[in-house]
């Protein structure tokens, strides 16, 4: 059940980005009806904080500690930490709980889940290039390394 450190990033890649694409599904199928344009501005404005001050950050914070393990191989699901698995189950709950119970109009939620969707996903893509960029690194270090031996 160890996967490469590289792994890691790949799984929170897939993880980010099916999340992202459901909701964001969710948000533009909402949208039927209300696709004005302060309600795309205010998606947009939802997509800009989520991505400046929550999905951003996540992405950086996790990439970081994933290649910071001094091991190579780890389990696959430490791609995050508790506090983003926490964070995680609470956004699922909470946005299964506000559309189950009606709280929450359909506009606000073409509106929220389609800012936050877009933002989700887009994280799922950092975290896709920092997948590509690990793997280039390693490349690149093997060949010098293949290189230098072969002198």
């Amino acid at each position: 059940m160890k996967v490469k450190r590289e792994t890691l990033l790949l799984l929170a890649c897939l993880v980010w980005s099916a999340a992202g694409v459901n909701i964001l599904r969710i948000g533009l199928q909402s949208y039927k009806g209300y696709a004005a344009g302060l309600n795309l501005l205010l998606s947009a404005a939802v997509f800009a904080v989520f991505q400046v001050f929550v999905f951003g950050r996540l992405v950086g914070k996790h990439t970081r500690r994933i290649q910071g393990y001094g091991e190579e191989r780890q389990f696959f699901l430490k791609f995050f930490d508790a506090k983003a698995f926490a964070m995680m189950a609470v956004m699922m709950g909470g946005g299964i709980g506000i559309r189950v119970s009606g709280l929450a109009p359909e506009r606000f939620i073409a509106v929220f889940y389609s800012g936050l969707g877009a933002s989700l996903l887009l994280a799922g893509l950092l975290f896709g290039r920092n997948y590509g960029r690990a793997i280039l690194a390693r490349t690149a270090v093997q060949n010098r390394s293949a290189t230098t031996k072969g002198e």
